[in-house]
């Protein structure tokens, strides 16, 4: 049976650094697989996160050589085993300890965003109408599984820490599932372009090369909140019709 040798963040804070540990591998296994294995064998008091072990939770993220992936859907097959395999907490969070981040703080910006505010209802019957291409553009967005492994790779995020005056892919993620959808008429423009900091994003598209679920983040939520952005606050008609009406406080100022 094969072994391999994987280099863990082990401890907190300024004490973190990296420990080796070495495990036999078999066919099949993923990385976390191996983390579980590190812990039978010799370091029972590892810490990390995971739960349905099916890429559908988004619990077990972490940073595997340098890339933001999901532990238990990375094959070990698919990495070189010849060298050591390099796991470690998602960067752009506190370290709690060993594998585990803080990830909290994209709960609270979650919940800042506008929520879902439905039109009118179109018929006596308080039904609506919809066209089906309207409802299918949104679908795309609900397979997000928060791993938040799109915010870990940012780097206004992980380089940069803006994490008070930018809410990250996830979220632009989230606002747009509800700003497109056929029936929301609720305003986040002034939002976005505010305390959601959308601007700092230069369409890298990092977050999207990441995505477990393959949503297209950059080009199917990040541009058109842009160009909503755009229209609403730099385009020189829009601009030219304000002069004619006042326009509403911007919101979060």
């Amino acid at each position: 049976m094969p072994r391999a040798t994987f280099r863990i963040t082990r401890g907190s804070g300024e004490s973190a650094a990296f420990k080796d540990y070495t495990t036999d591998v078999s066919e099949g296994m993923v990385v976390l697989d191996a983390v579980h294995q590190v812990q039978a064998e010799s370091a029972p008091d590892l810490a990390c996160r995971w739960n349905c072990k099916a890429g559908k939770c988004g619990s077990c993220s972490a940073e595997i050589n340098g890339k933001p992936r999901l532990m238990c859907m990375t094959r070990l097959s698919d990495l070189d085993l010849s060298m050591r395999v390099i796991i470690e907490p998602l960067r752009a969070f506190p370290h709690v300890k060993d594998l585990v981040t803080d990830v909290s703080w994209n709960y609270r910006v979650k919940q800042r965003i506008r929520p879902f505010k439905p039109r009118k209802p179109d018929a006596p019957d308080g039904t609506w109408r919809m066209q089906q291409s309207d409802v299918d553009r949104v679908q795309e967005f609900r397979k997000c599984i928060e791993c938040f492994l799109c915010q870990d790779v940012c780097h206004v995020l992980r380089d940069h820490h803006k994490h008070e005056e930018f809410a990250g892919p996830r979220h632009f993620v989230y606002a747009a599932a509800l700003e497109m959808h056929p029936l929301d008429v609720e305003d986040r423009v002034g939002d976005l372009r505010g305390k959601d900091g959308i601007g700092y994003c230069n369409i890298t598209k990092c977050c999207t090369k990441v995505c477990p679920e393959h949503i297209t983040i950059t080009d199917n939520a990040i541009i058109p909140l842009k160009e909503r952005v755009v229209d609403e606050f730099y385009d020189p008609l829009t601009r030219l019709f304000r002069i004619f009406r006042p326009r509403k406080p911007e919101a979060g100022s």
